[in-house]
């Protein structure tokens, strides 16, 4: 890892992000999975900068069980007809109401990660 990137990560306060980014640029390594690397990416930036995605537009977007990953929030403003399972960083009490009851199902970027290790078949929503 190059000085730069390592000074990205100490900027970092949240041990759950620093970690979570080494772990993607593990991951992306070993299973030459260039997604996690991207992620890893997106998560390096201020958090301010980090995707807040409202159900609606993953509703509009996405078809029945599609694999969605968020790299930061998903709101809940909006309605899901369709079954999805999405992954992010944080959930919304409502947004995470939402996804379960249309029979989909919230995960952290953590468990997709192990699930999927290769991230084949992933859409990234930001």
């Amino acid at each position: 890892m190059g000085k730069k990137s390592l000074q990205k990560l100490t900027r970092k306060t949240n041990p759950r992000i620093v970690s979570l980014i080494l772990t993607l640029k593990d991951r992306a390594y070993v299973e030459n999975a260039p997604i996690w690397r991207d992620i890893a990416k997106r998560l390096e930036s201020p958090a301010g900068m980090y995707a807040a995605v409202n159900v609606s537009k993953i509703n509009r977007h996405s078809a029945d069980n599609d694999v969605i990953l968020v790299p930061g929030k998903v709101l809940g403003a909006g309605l899901l007809d369709h079954a999805v399972t999405v992954a992010a960083l944080n959930f919304s009490v409502s947004a995470a109401e939402k996804i379960t009851e249309a029979g989909g199902k919230c995960l952290s970027i953590e468990e997709i990660i192990e699930a999927n290790p290769k991230g084949s078949g992933i859409r990234i929503f930001r």
